[in-house]
């Protein structure tokens, strides 16, 4: 029987982002680190040579390099679509980093060009891959909560000035995108989206409550009026001080049950017709006390083995060609709704109805 191949992948960015994607390539199955690149020499030199493969920083020896196959992004949000079309034009599949981009405009450019250039496009939205979210899709999906009547996602996180001071970049509307919603909160919205389904409308409020010299919003809070009919908050921070870090949680509650998550564990799992199944989810994915938040006080430490996931799922979509499970299209659904409630928190709470006809014109906050 001959083994499945190993599909070649490069990293774009070679900062702290670049070097996780470099440690779950390492540690996937399914595929191999074959180069980095960046477009300062000495940084893309510095990871290659950890893990022993070429560095680049012009961009077409980079793109031609024997073996490349997909590309993972791993830039400021702002410069994604930059590194995405030049992928697409030279025929590499792409994982980008999230945000997608920083617009709706920027996000369809880049879905498209890699329509018209037949390869694939993968956002890293991890949370997708929890196997405790495959289990919360379930009971969804199933109907087990009844009329869901509310669903929620907490994000309260803490980053220091410093963090802030350090990328230059971040807490920029041209290549941060937004603060604790864009940046922070992005990977639980779209977790309460893949569990929910579309939202109607928002309506927000936000600030720059704690931190200097940047544009956006450390602080915000949403609420939504699903499709569906539920109701919902999104609660963003990153101004939220914790020793260990609160984790991110998403909240469901219907008729006939509730559900809470805290990261990959759930706090709640209670429905009014108990099934088998659910003291084996209890037993495997229920809350530890103690346990800190995963990458609420420290972006450092964010494991690698939630974007393993990511970079398997499309090496077997590379393989068998099939889509990937997180595509362009559903990743652009989260930036959509963050850009709602900036747009109503920016005009003082105003309702704002979806889908946007276009990215709004934003501004600093305070």
């Amino acid at each position: 029987m001959s083994e499945t191949p190993s599909v070649g992948f490069g990293i774009i960015g070679s900062g702290m982002i670049g070097s996780l994607h470099a440690t779950a390539i390492k540690t996937m199955q399914g595929g191999h680190l074959t180069c980095v690149f960046d477009p300062v020499a000495a940084s893309a030199a510095r990871l290659a040579a950890l893990h022993n493969v070429p560095s680049y920083s012009e961009w077409d020896a980079f793109l031609r390099h024997p073996g490349l196959q997909v590309v993972t992004i791993a830039t400021p949000s702002g410069l994604h679509q930059e590194c995405t079309l030049r992928a697409a034009a030279a025929g590499k599949h792409v994982v980008c980093e999230k945000p997608l981009e920083v617009t709706l405009e920027q996000i369809d450019s880049m879905i498209q060009a890699c329509a018209e250039n037949g390869v694939l496009l993968a956002a890293v939205h991890q949370r997708r891959f929890f196997d405790s979210t495959r289990a919360f899709k379930q009971a969804v999906d199933q109907g087990r909560f009844g009329k869901i009547t509310l669903a929620d996602a907490y994000i309260k996180w803490f980053r220091t000035q410093q963090y802030y001071d350090q990328g230059g970049w971040r807490g920029t509307w041209k290549l941060d995108g937004g603060g604790a919603l864009m940046n922070q909160s992005i990977h639980t919205i779209d977790q309460l989206l893949y569990l929910m389904g579309d939202v109607e409308s928002v309506s927000a409020f936000a600030t720059r409550s704690a931190h200097e010299r940047i544009e956006v919003e450390d602080v915000a809070t949403a609420v939504l009026r699903f499709k569906n009919g539920a109701l919902g908050v999104i609660e963003g921070s990153t101004a939220c001080y914790s020793k260990l870090g609160h984790g991110a949680e998403v909240h469901i509650c219907g008729t006939e049950g509730s559900a809470f998550m805290r990261d990959e564990s759930f706090t709640v799992w209670d429905f009014k017709e108990e099934r088998p199944e659910d003291a084996g989810i209890l037993a495997k994915f229920g809350y530890k006390p103690g346990t800190g938040g995963v990458g609420a006080a420290d972006p450092k430490a964010i494991a690698s083995v939630s974007h393993q996931r990511v970079l398997e799922d499309m090496a077997q979509a590379v393989t068998a060609g099939r889509q990937p499970v997180v595509t362009g299209n559903e990743a652009r659904k989260s930036v959509e709704i963050i850009l709602a409630i900036y747009q109503s928190a920016l005009a003082g709470g105003m309702p704002v109805k979806l889908p946007l006809a276009k990215t709004p014109e934003l501004r600093s906050f305070n």
